[in-house]
């Protein structure tokens, strides 16, 4: 099995993050990175308010049914300062994201360590992320829709990675 690493960048809902938490951890991720402007958990020496902490960490478990306390995460604000470390240490970035670059992701072979990332709901992940991966991958749509909602592609991205060399 290869080694997971999600960096969830710019992510807008907080059922989403939950989400991703609770999915993440059930795939054996090995750590999840919450960048950007994603909402996160309850942190030590946690800047926020109170109030927000609370709202924020307790709309969070909801939904993860408390993965949060399982899985390793980090929260950072750059994620290009993060990519380019997660680079020095012998990780594979992939990006989810449907591109003229990317490559159908049942096509794509991937090595024993990978950071996957997932964007934003809407706008999906920006171009100036996009410049710093290694490579593009998407998941084929056979419907109508464009797009799956970014957990559930999230997690199928994720089973194939891990479980594909």
């Amino acid at each position: 099995m290869n080694k997971l690493v999600i960096i969830a960048h710019n992510i807008r809902s907080i059922h989403n993050v939950g989400s991703v938490f609770r999915t993440a951890e059930g795939l054996g991720v090995e750590k999840l990175y919450l960048t950007g402007y994603t909402p996160y958990p309850k942190i030590e020496g946690d800047p926020r308010l109170p109030h927000e902490i609370n709202k924020i960490d307790k709309a969070i478990s909801k939904v993860s049914l408390g993965a949060e306390k399982y899985l390793d995460f980090e929260t950072k604000k750059d994620i290009k300062k993060l990519v380019k470390q997660l680079k020095q240490d012998g990780y594979r970035i992939v990006a989810l994201e449907q591109s003229k670059k990317s490559i159908n992701l049942n096509q794509y072979k991937p090595l024993e360590r990978i950071v996957l990332i997932i964007g934003n709901e809407v706008e999906g992940i920006d171009s100036s992320t996009l410049s710093l991966v290694d490579d593009i991958v998407e998941i084929p749509m056979l419907g109508k829709k464009e797009s799956f909602n970014v957990v559930q592609a999230m997690a199928m991205a994720s089973y194939y990675l891990i479980n594909n060399s």
